[in-house]
């Protein structure tokens, strides 16, 4: 078995195949909301809901990953903007490969805004990356998201299933795009890409909502998800996963998981 293979297998249950993975990058574009004031407390609660992965600055790993709680894999994230920088859909690359291997990292991720006036640049930061990961066996997710003034609209299919075919073109392991409302539409999405596709959360949302994008994303050959807002600023994040992983993880139906947040 290679590097890649052994790393990916921290990042997607050996199992199923699948995944959750908990984006908690928002400290550079957002600042410290809530959910995110307090990294390891929120990692060990994610991690026993039954998170796969976790996804970060280098913050995160010198300050709050791999806490006190169950172990979780790290994605460590090399892009970053800000909320109030002048353009933030340009997303500039901040950290490299060989460093993510050197503090431990079990994947890497990289943000891309397919559409925007600095795609270029974005693109040839996604290829970059992607050749040194599959020189060092490192897995690498994209964050594929269709934004830009020639884009109608951001969840259509046609965009979405664009921007998850380039990443699978330039070399992405996993890719992390939005849900595009419904199974049918989604699986264009997946047929379309030859490598896993999880979903976003988007906006902060309610308990029914996201966990029925959960299951449609799932009858849409989805691989998992990577939920952000809708799973730290949870008032028990850890069963929200929990609730999460029993549509991903055992194939069962949103009406079945949300009866974990209601006890």
């Amino acid at each position: 078995m290679r590097g890649k293979e052994i790393r990916l297998e921290r990042i997607m249950d050996r199992n199923t195949g699948r995944t959750i993975i908990v984006p908690l990058d928002h400290g550079v574009t957002l600042g410290p909301i809530p959910g995110l004031v307090d990294l390891g407390a929120t990692i060990d609660l994610v991690a026993d809901g039954g998170a796969n992965a976790v996804i970060g600055h280098v913050g995160l790993a010198l300050h709050g990953h791999r806490g006190h709680g169950q172990d979780v894999g790290l994605i460590m994230h090399l892009s970053a903007s800000t909320s109030i920088g002048p353009d933030p859909n340009d997303k500039v690359l901040v950290n490299t490969v060989t460093n993510a291997l050197k503090m431990g990292a079990d994947g890497v991720s990289v943000h891309i805004n397919v559409g925007a006036d600095s795609e270029a640049k974005m693109l040839e930061d996604l290829g970059e990356v992607a050749i040194t990961c599959m020189e060092w066996g490192m897995p690498l997710l994209a964050m594929m998201y269709p934004r830009g003034r020639k884009v109608v609209d951001e969840y259509g299919v046609e965009s979405v299933k664009l921007a998850a075919r380039v990443a699978a073109e330039l070399g992405a392991d996993i890719v992390k795009t939005v849900y595009t409302g419904d199974p049918d539409s989604f699986r264009e999405v997946t047929r379309g890409c030859p490598v896993p596709v999880v979903v976003a959360g988007g906006s902060k949302t309610d308990d029914h909502a996201i966990l029925d994008l959960v299951e449609g994303a799932m009858e849409g050959g989805a691989a998992g998800i990577s939920i952000g807002r809708n799973a730290f600023q949870h008032q028990a994040p850890d069963r929200l996963i929990r609730a999460a992983a029993l549509i991903i993880h055992e194939g069962r139906s949103a009406e079945e998981a949300v009866e974990i947040l209601r006890a």
